[in-house]
């Protein structure tokens, strides 16, 4: 397959194939006597590999660290388990942030009037309570 065909049947765009390349990601492709690129069956499984890996959020270093484990297939599974632990782990932590972050902006909006009145308690919170100072003079144009 050339690489138009690798990226139709990996779901991978050639650009990302391409990239995947450069860094050495992915295993280097055969060429043609045209030095075109080769993609076989093994190298779209490897694609697959990878937009499944990113989907699922794992970052460059972690598709590394799986793709080699992936394989190996002399691999202990213990070694893959530990990277999806720590994975989970980040996602859970980084779902929390983001979950009080909305309860924090849930109950803002709740307590703001959203009315004609200057006060808001959105603004008194991004601002730690503090009332903005007095607006600064107006700069006068002298004529001449």
């Amino acid at each position: 397959m050339n690489i138009g065909q690798a990226s139709k049947a990996s779901g991978v765009t050639a650009k990302m194939i391409r990239y995947y390349d450069e860094i050495g990601l992915v295993q280097p492709a055969s060429r043609t006597d045209s030095n075109y690129r080769e993609y076989g069956e093994r190298e779209i499984n490897e694609l697959r590999f990878i937009k499944r890996a990113r989907s699922l959020g794992f970052s460059m270093v972690e598709i590394t660290q799986l793709l080699s484990l992936w394989r190996d297939r002399e691999r202990p599974s213990r070694e893959v388990k530990a990277i999806a632990d720590r994975h989970l782990g980040d996602l859970e932590a980084r779902i929390a942030e983001m979950q009080a972050m909305a309860d924090t902006l849930r109950h803002l909006s709740h307590c703001c009037a959203g009315d004609d009145r200057p006060d808001c308690p959105i603004l008194a919170d991004l601002t730690g309570g503090k009332e903005p100072g007095p607006a600064p003079p107006k700069r006068r144009r002298f004529a001449g």
